[in-house]
């Protein structure tokens, strides 16, 4: 197989999985040798998925709206996601701006 990226070779590898910083495991994977982009077959994929959905990952990803509270923007954070991270009502986050259109929010 070649990369999709790069058009380089690639090669067969077990690799570590992680999804929002939690460890899934060591899968079988393609790596390029070039650019080192991973790419996993549809069983592999399946299993990463029912790993993702066994820890509950799966999903905890989600949109939401900015409001207008008095002269400060509020984001709601959605109660799964909240419970998942450890964040509670009244707490003190720290709010970081990683790049132009992404925030880093440590509890």
């Amino acid at each position: 197989m070649k990369c999709v990226f790069c058009s380089s070779a690639t090669e067969e590898k077990v690799v570590e999985y992680a999804e929002m910083g939690v460890n899934l495991g060591r899968f079988k994977a393609k790596v390029c040798t070039k650019c080192g982009e991973t790419f996993f077959d549809s069983e592999t994929a399946g299993k990463i998925q029912a790993k993702s959905k066994e820890l509950g990952l799966f999903g905890l990803a989600k949109k939401t709206k900015v409001a207008e509270v008095g002269n400060s923007m509020a984001i709601r954070v959605p109660k799964r996601l909240a419970e998942f991270i450890g964040l509670k009502k009244g707490q003190e986050v720290l709010i970081t701006p990683e790049e132009k259109n992404k925030l880093s929010i440590e509890v």
